[in-house]
């Protein structure tokens, strides 16, 4: 059996389908914007923790350094809880690489009089140990090595990177802040267009004895109503758009589900906040 409070949300949704599926559009258009741009920003997102993934600390060896003194380093350092992996590339090995990735010194073949490129230990850090910081600290261990002579990580490349990284947080914070007010501002708008347009019903409700908070309730459930529709339908629009992007860009990620429930309950949450604000605000002046 229904309660008083839902069968009168649904009365009010039947008789004012226009202005709620009007209402429930232009939520859904906001929250479509701010779908686009949560896409655009996961995809970023995933970018950089794709460039993150291949930081690596590399230890440049002594000229000298033994078999022994090698083994002993990789042991210490994959034995820390912030390295995943550590890989030794000789002499011989980065020759081969430096040929294979520039053409001109594939040219001189075996004209080089002595190899010019030192043997090296590639530090790989574990998953989400990008930071700057924590890169930091593990190039300070490699160095304090004996038989390392100098450690390369690119640092002001990481800070960039992990500067972007912050930069994007900051971004969506903000922009889907907005997206939020504006649609709540459009719930409330709406909400106060439906007060005064049943504001006899709500006068004569409270002739009979109805408190606000009795004539309130209602209101709330479709606001939240509302918000829940409009973000299932923007979910719905964004997912139509990942798809045809998605057959010009093949990389494209489409955003987590929890973005997803995320956002349609959102969507239901500020809804009924802003149907509070509304009602409140006007049920004073029916």
């Amino acid at each position: 059996m229904q309660s008083p409070t839902l069968r009168e949300a649904l009365a009010a949704l039947r008789r004012a389908p226009l202005l709620t599926g009007l209402s429930a559009g232009m939520v859904a258009l906001a929250l479509f914007v701010a779908g686009l741009f949560g896409t655009v920003t996961h995809n970023l997102q995933v970018a950089l923790q794709s460039v993150e993934d291949r930081v690596a600390v590399v230890a440049y060896l002594d000229d000298g350094a033994g078999p022994a003194p090698i083994d002993r380093a990789v042991a210490d350092l994959e034995a820390r809880d912030d390295v995943r992996e550590v890989r030794y590339v000789s002499q011989d090995r980065a020759l081969e690489i430096a040929r294979a990735e520039l053409p001109e010194l594939a040219e001189l073949g075996a004209g080089l009089a002595e190899n010019p490129f030192p043997a090296s230990l590639e530090i790989v850090l574990q998953d989400g140990g990008a930071d700057p910081d924590a890169i930091a600290v593990v190039a300070q261990a490699a160095a304090a090595i004996p038989i390392v002579e100098d450690v390369q990580y690119g640092q002001e490349w990481v800070d960039r990177l992990h500067a972007l990284r912050r930069l994007t947080g900051v971004a969506v914070m903000v922009i889907g802040a907005a997206f939020a007010v504006v649609g709540a501002l459009i719930i409330g708008t709406a909400i106060r267009i439906a007060i005064f347009a049943r504001r006899d019903e709500i006068y004569i409700m409270r002739l009979v004895g109805a408190k606000d908070a009795f004539i309130r309730r209602p209101f709330l459930l479709e606001g939240a109503f509302t918000g829940v529709v409009g973000g299932a339908a923007a979910t719905g629009l964004t997912w139509l758009t990942y798809q045809t992007l998605h057959r010009f860009l093949e990389d494209l990620s489409w955003i987590p589900s929890t973005w997803v429930v995320g956002g349609i309950a959102a969507g239901g949450f500020f809804g009924m906040l802003a149907s509070a604000v509304a009602v409140r605000r006007h049920l004073r002046e029916v």
